[in-house]
């Protein structure tokens, strides 16, 4: 499926709205959640964009209304991007922030959004393992951002998804498509475990674990899964594992939990890196 033309939230109509109000004609809008910016016209049908696609002032007003959820635009009708998945049990949607969308998974959004937008959550965890080089291994794509970001300057990208519906989402998120576009990030579906249990020892020189919460994810937070991470890690290679924010009452408990299951699954340093919500493992 080729990207949709047109993605919006409720963070780029609700200014159309109120320049409408003011008896504007026309207006500056994003057609693809922030990434770039195209002149509009505002006639009293609806919104109209420089392809002429039009979008109904009922529509407009319904995305406005919709602070939870963003929608892509086809034939002047407009859909959420939204779905439920038959892998997991859990509904997904793509959820708006001011920059970047994340994914919202049964009432909980996948990156973080208070204090930071979830695109520089990313680039947190990119630099609390950088240098991002040689063949990188991503064990939860996601929308992709992880994957994207290392193959800017890895050599090769592995990325491994359990959820197709996962990667239903990122389809429609105009900030995802070099995670369908990049010929650098291969992609695997798959239980994690499953996948890197079948992979050759000693082939990556840096690792990005960033499942989900432990108690959707608590395998992947296990002993057993650290020592497969550290097997198919070469030497000197560092892992990232996203935990959590460490000063709450679970993160701290979880992060220490981490730390020592760490250290017994061989790595020789593990550092906390608070601002990436992680920890750093040297092996």
């Amino acid at each position: 499926m080729q990207r949709p033309l047109i993605v919006l939230s409720h963070y780029q109509v609700k200014p159309i709205l109120k320049a409408r109000k003011a008896g504007e004609r026309t207006a500056i809008i994003s057609p693809d959640l922030n990434r770039t910016e195209v002149d509009v016209m505002l006639p009293d049908e609806g919104l109209i964009f420089p392809d002429l696609t039009q979008v109904f002032w009922e529509d407009v007003e319904r995305i406005a209304d919709s602070e939870n959820v963003c929608f892509w635009v086809e034939d002047e009708a407009i859909h959420p991007i939204q779905t439920f998945s038959e892998v997991t049990g859990w509904p997904r949607s793509l959820f708006p922030t001011e920059n970047a969308p994340t994914t919202l998974v049964s009432g909980l959004t996948m990156h973080r959004i208070k204090g930071v937008d979830p695109y520089q959550d990313t680039l947190n965890k990119i630099k609390a393992a950088a240098p991002i080089t040689g063949r990188v291994l991503d064990t939860a794509t996601g929308l992709g951002y992880t994957a994207i970001e290392a193959a800017k300057t890895a050599e090769h990208v592995i990325t491994i998804e359990l959820d197709p519906a996962a990667l239903e989402i990122a389809q429609y998120n105009p900030w995802s498509q070099d995670l369908f576009n990049n010929p650098k990030i291969e992609q695997r579906i798959g239980d994690a475990w499953d996948i890197i249990e079948e992979m050759d020892d000693a082939q990556f020189s840096r690792i990005i674990h960033d499942p989900p919460m432990f108690n959707l994810a608590g395998d992947l937070y296990s002993g057993d899964f650290y020592r497969e991470l550290y097997r198919v890690l070469n030497r000197k290679g560092v892992l990232f594992h996203y935990i959590g924010d460490p000063e709450s009452r679970s993160g701290k408990q979880v992060t220490r939990g981490v730390i020592k299951r760490l250290k017994e699954a061989g790595f020789s340093s593990v550092i906390p890196k608070p601002k990436a919500f992680g920890v750093v493992a040297t092996k």
